[in-house]
């Protein structure tokens, strides 16, 4: 199967909406005394929670996630390759630059620590500067079960993300009414794997060949989530807002789910709109290096709040209109045409650094046996534990440098990425005979 252009345009497309939606809700106000305060917009400004039905585009990366790794796993599995194999290369590539991002952002926050910042305000930083860390244990531990999420789906097809919605369902029901500690964090991987589960169906021709399923999906989840918001006990937003108790997505909810299976329904049934247009070399070019640095643009997109803040902001150049007036909205404009600037900066000068990254050959072997296999799952599980404290509590928390995190972090991707030992050639097969049993496994073409 070739690649599937309109697969990276939702990648494309959603790490673009990530970034503005970050930058449309961060509002900065510069106090009398010279202090900053970030006021937070959604429970400043209620309205502005309805804007989040257009910016909470989550299900996309998982949908074309789970269509992605779907095929890469299949040629991974033909070519030879283990379950540890391939899960090791694709955390790799996930934790190499969020290495990189978290080791810099830990390192100036010793210093300010060192250098007496007021706590507080690295409090508040830290925080920024991991607001987008939640998808990202969530992300490796949907990958890490993908071997065995791929065999359900080959057995029982669209019976898989059923069942899991169901699930899902109940473990909210549990969360609500018992109140049992943790139980609803469960959610994150059912909800968001749910999604995931129908990327590997979209792929597989099991949704998508017809409009009756999407268009089933597209009404029945809108329908849903307006019946849990309106009759229900939840809210209109989709991003969370302090002291909304239950919230969508801490954790992911019954009208998250609603949601996320209406996006995909509309996905579905304007593929073919965006596939021709996606045909003209002028936007499949743009979409083809958004994706190029989708990494960069997704790790690094706050960095520009903070600089910024400190060019305009701390020097008082900044207008102070009040905060939500329309004056403020108006404003809005040029500060996300800095931002984005800015962020183009950022991007040119970490290319180099993100080419590198790619380029390293690192991690266990596509055919990776047990002996290599138990430091990489070691590793995989220390770094998730890591990358979930820091979505959970910023890099600063309570204006303290996160020591165990940080340690674990740094070991769990050492692990992951140490470099691979040559394979064991079986007697009198080449060098190129061993590298062709595994090569399909390196190939990450959706």
């Amino acid at each position: 199967m070739g690649r599937d252009r309109y697969v990276d345009f939702l990648r494309a497309w959603a790490i673009l909406l990530v970034v503005l939606g970050h930058w449309l809700i961060t509002g900065l106000v510069r106090h009398p005394d010279g202090a900053i305060e970030a006021p937070e917009l959604l429970a400043t400004v209620p309205w502005t929670q309805w804007l989040t039905l257009g910016f909470q585009i989550m299900p996309l990366f998982f949908l074309a996630g789970g269509y992605a790794a779907g095929g890469s796993w299949t040629r991974a599995r033909e070519a030879g390759g283990t379950a540890a194999g391939w899960v090791g290369q694709r955390a790799v590539r996930l934790l190499l630059p969020a290495g990189v991002y978290s080791g810099l952002v830990l390192v100036a926050v010793g210093v300010s620590s060192a250098v007496g910042v007021d706590p507080s305000t690295l409090a508040l930083v830290g925080w920024a500067m991991a607001m987008q860390f939640w998808f990202l244990p969530v992300y490796l531990l949907l990958s890490a079960l993908t071997p065995a999420l791929h065999a359900l789906h080959r057995r029982w097809g669209l019976l898989v993300p059923t069942g899991w919605g169901c699930l899902a369902l109940l473990v909210g029901v549990l969360d609500l009414s018992a109140g049992l500690p943790y139980v609803g964090g469960l959610n994150y991987v059912l909800v968001w794997g749910v999604v995931y589960q129908f990327g590997f169906c979209w792929r597989d021709g099991l949704v998508g060949g017809r409009r009756t399923l999407p268009a089933a999906l597209a009404v029945g989840g809108g329908v849903g989530f307006a019946a849990l918001v309106g009759a229900g006990p939840f809210p209109v937003s989709l991003i969370l807002v302090t002291g909304q108790d239950p919230s969508n997505t801490d954790p992911p909810s019954a009208a998250m789910l609603a949601w996320a299976l209406s996006q995909v329904g509309l996905c579905l049934l304007v593929a073919p709109v965006v596939r021709r247009m996606l045909e003209r070399e002028r936007v499949w070019w743009a979409v083809r290096g958004t994706g190029a640095v989708s990494m960069t643009l997704y790790l690094w997109h706050m960095l520009p709040v903070l600089v910024v803040a400190a060019a305009f902001y701390l020097t008082g150049l900044a207008p102070q209109p009040d905060f939500g007036s329309p004056a403020w909205w108006a404003w809005r404009v040029p500060w996300l045409v800095v931002l984005g600037g800015v962020l183009l900066g950022v991007v040119r000068v970490l290319l180099p650094l993100e080419r590198r990254l790619a380029s390293l050959d690192v991690g266990v072997r596509p055919d990776a046996g047990p002996r290599e296999a138990w430091r990489m799952w070691a590793g995989l599980g220390l770094s998730v534990w890591a990358l979930a404290y820091f979505a959970g509590h910023g890099f600063a928390y309570g204006g303290r440098f996160p020591v165990w995190a940080a340690l674990g972090l740094g070991v769990g991707t050492v692990l992951v990425a140490l470099p691979r030992r040559a394979p064991r050639r079986p007697a009198g097969e080449p060098a190129a005979g061993a590298q062709a049993r595994v090569s399909g496994a390196l190939e990450e073409a959706v």
